[in-house]
């Protein structure tokens, strides 16, 4: 098993125009970014568009990345979904390609109960042997995890970790705290150095797929104490981030990489198309990048 911290992408979805997975572009997009330094990849979460993805696709898109991987770094397979049965069906997968760890949002929209939701999880851990991160994504999920009920994971060996995204860097403070052994990643990109000051043993993001080298610079730069030279950093990730709040922030990520020459194609519907003067944005960044 490879040693889960550092800095892991939460892999973006190519799409070819028939609306295909593009095994092509992301088997680029897992090579370039281990040659940048990452310590592994989140696949198959809310930036892979997971519930846009039909579960033949979502193993389909894990299979791909595990052979590009080819056992360099980490792979952690988010298996979540609505339903307990299918989220089984993708750990029993994942478990069957060897990956380093399993991921899961908690089961959302129908206002489950946390003992509903306490029950999800550990259906899911008795079932394989491959060890859960749990994924709190409070703005997403509708449900909080918090330093008063995330023992009722972390107390079992079985659960290695926490992926927070979420502002609550009190609670990211108290996971650490409380559990030393486990592993916590920091979830929002823009906020990726208050979760190192927080105690969070890495980050895994969006942004990482495009930009993984300036994530791996703040988290060297802290370890080291130079706290100005890694603030200035973070800045510019903001700039950028600012801009595809703007245009809207998953579609803005893929275009950047098509601009950047890897053929992402567009997000699923519901999700925008970008416009010509988005493009000219987002051109802008990618002069930054190169």
């Amino acid at each position: 098993m490879h040693k889960l911290n550092g800095i892991i992408p939460a892999l973006l979805t190519p799409f070819t125009t028939e609306g295909n997975i593009n095994k092509k572009a992301l088997r680029q997009l897992v090579r370039m970014n281990i040659n940048k330094g990452v310590a592994g990849f989140y696949c198959g979460g809310s930036t892979a568009e997971a519930f846009l993805l039909s579960t033949d696709e979502r193993k389909e898109l894990l299979e791909t990345v595990m052979e590009e991987v080819n056992n360099e770094c980490a792979v952690i397979a988010h298996i979540g979904a609505i339903s307990q049965d299918t989220a089984i069906e993708l750990a029993k997968h994942a478990e069957s390609l060897n990956v380093d760890a399993i991921s899961s949002i908690p089961p959302f929209y129908y206002n489950f109960s946390f003992n509903e939701i306490k029950e999800y999880y550990y259906s899911i851990v008795n079932e394989v042997s491959v060890p859960m991160i749990i994924y709190n994504f409070p703005d997403f999920s509708g449900v909080t995890l918090n330093s008063e009920n995330i023992g009722e994971f972390l107390c079992d060996k079985r659960f290695i970790g926490v992926k927070h995204t979420s502002s609550d860097f009190y609670s990211l403070n108290r996971f650490k705290t409380m559990y030393a052994d486990k592993v916590i990643f920091n979830g929002y990109d823009e906020m990726f150095l208050s979760g190192l000051a927080a105690g969070a043993d890495g980050g895994i993001g969006s942004t990482y797929n495009f930009m993984a080298e300036k994530f791996i610079a703040i988290k060297k730069l802290f370890e080291e104490g130079k706290i100005k030279e890694a603030q200035e950093i973070q800045t510019k990730v903001n700039d950028i981030i600012g801009i595809l709040k703007k245009v809207g922030v998953m579609p803005g990520e893929k275009e950047i990489l098509n601009l950047m020459g890897l053929n992402f194609g567009q997000c699923r519907k519901p999700f925008k198309t970008i416009s010509e003067e988005e493009r000219e944005l987002l051109k802008a960044v990618v002069n930054e990048l190169v």
